[in-house]
């Protein structure tokens, strides 16, 4: 062996010795006893566990949303005839060390299976559509779904109380295979099993093909009447949080990091009415309000200044609302403020007077530019007329609104991401699409072509909307949305 070869060995020697350690050192903390005897100790004269569903309510939810699955389910079969469908709900995700984030699954897994907060991490749907259509008409056919997932570990077995990231003691039980089948009607086996179940076959498809990525998020381009259902109860949950937020706002000014103050009163509200926040608050007052994704979230909130806050809540079906609104800390707005603000106001009513079913998604954005070029315009802060700003290969009032004005909401703050262009942007509006609309206005702080008075000053107003057969529902229209509305608003919470 040469040196070269010789100095490889060893260092790769020496690196497998330090990561045994490194692993050995992980354990420090524990002081778990496996001796034989303990273990036979431990696993005797226990109750049967509790069912993990306890609360009425959120077993009722469920199983309305596991009914919906089905025929989604079923679609998915109809589209991927002969293929095994694999949708993983994914695992935990490290924040550092032995620490996770909170769990959520994959968006896909809970649209096509209803389970919401319930799931147990890594668990994974299969649609096995390999037999589909065999027989004719598959439409009359139920694909064969079968949902893996690792049940809850025996009292016999040292999982029960050793494992920090499963054990019962630890984490509290997981569901067994009969409670979930009945509760999602859907055949369950253990986790265990799965790797069997699909070796060998070679028509196995997941999210990883572009195909399986587009169907199932295009599947929740039109919401049934459980997703509206769940996005009211997103909206109403997150309206509380926005009188959290307002009732917050004297003690937000009397503190270095009222932002803080704020996104912790939203934040309660989150735990309290749904499951979690669908996304980080952005709490951003004074000049924070002109950077669009502004979540950290430490600065003052000055009296005089306008905050902007971007927040809805998750509830446990895992729908979210996501809604904007922009308010005078000192609960009035100064008359610069206002001059923005109703120009913003403006363009959402635009968009919101051309919004029906029949015309493209793209015509709503096209309508708040509309309005927000012409004001530009009108403020000198445009090298053409309105008009010719509009045109595409100019679009100069974009200077001051860079974000787009609607985007589908749903299982995902962003829903359908994954879908086509046409299916989209260029899409035709239909009964039961929800989406927000949120045009807005931002003017730098060192931003020499704004003018003085507005600098510092950024605006944004997002409400969620809900097609009808005749035009769109405004979901959070019990936020209130003027000027006037606003004031009136911020002065009866804070009495």
């Amino acid at each position: 062996m040469n040196d070269a070869a010789q100095n490889a060995a060893n260092a790769a020697t020496h690196n497998a010795d330090t990561k045994s350690e490194l692993e050995a050192r992980s354990t420090n903390r524990s002081r778990t006893p496996l001796s034989e005897e303990f273990l036979a100790f431990i696993g005797n004269q226990w109750d049967d566990a509790p069912a993990t569903i306890t609360d009425p309510d959120a077993a009722v939810t469920i199983r309305a949303a596991a009914s919906a699955a089905q025929g989604r389910r079923k679609k998915v079969a109809e589209r991927f005839a002969g293929q095994l469908v694999v949708i993983h709900a994914g695992g935990h995700k490290q924040r550092s060390n032995d620490t996770d984030y909170r769990y959520r699954p994959h968006s896909a897994f809970a649209h096509l299976t209803g389970w919401g907060t319930a799931t147990v991490p890594d668990s994974v749907l299969v649609i096995d559509a390999r037999d589909a259509g065999v027989h004719g008409d598959q439409s009359h056919r139920d694909a064969s779904c079968t949902l893996f997932f690792r049940p809850t570990a025996g009292h016999g077995t040292d999982e029960f109380f050793a494992n920090p990231s499963i054990g019962e003691f630890w984490v509290g039980n997981r569901p067994n295979l009969h409670e979930v089948s009945e509760l999602l009607n859907i055949s369950t086996r253990d986790l265990a099993e799965f790797e069997t179940f699909i070796d060998g076959a070679d028509d196995v498809i997941d999210l990883t093909f572009e195909e399986v990525a587009e169907f199932v998020s295009e599947l929740r381009l039109i919401k049934d009447d459980f997703e509206i259902g769940e996005m009211r109860k997103a909206v109403a949950a997150s309206v509380k949080g926005f009188e959290n937020v307002v009732r917050a706002l004297p003690t937000a000014a009397a503190t270095n990091k009222g932002e803080r103050v704020v996104e912790t009163a939203f934040y309660s509200a989150a735990r309290i009415h749904g499951n979690d926040l669908g996304y980080d608050t952005i709490a951003a007052s004074g000049e924070h309000a002109c950077i669009l994704h502004w979540i950290v979230n430490d600065g003052p909130t000055r009296p005089g200044d306008l905050i902007l806050v971007d927040a809805g809540v998750e509830v446990d079906s895992l729908y979210t609302a996501d809604v904007t609104r922009t308010l005078p800390v000192n609960g009035r707005f100064s008359p610069a403020q206002r001059e923005v603000y109703e120009a913003v106001l403006e363009a959402a009513d635009a968009a919101f007077a051309v919004a029906k079913p029949g015309i493209k998604f793209r015509e709503i954005h096209a309508a708040a530019m509309a309005v927000i070029a012409r004001h530009t315009a009108a403020w000198g802060l445009l090298p053409v007329t309105a008009e010719e700003s509009l045109n595409p290969e100019k679009q100069f009032h974009r200077r001051f609104m860079v974000h787009g004005t609607s985007h589908h909401l749903g299982l995902d703050v962003h829903d359908c991401a994954q879908a086509r262009r046409e299916m989209y942007l260029d899409a035709e509006l239909e009964p039961g699409m929800v989406f927000t609309i949120e045009p807005g206005l931002y003017f730098h702080a060192n931003d020499q072509l704004a003018p003085v008075a507005f600098r510092g000053v950024g605006v944004r107003i997002e409400d969620d909307v809900l097609v009808t057969e005749t035009g769109v529902e405004n979901l959070t229209a019990a936020l209130p949305r003027t000027v006037d509305e606003i004031e009136k608003w911020i002065t009866a919470l804070q009495c």
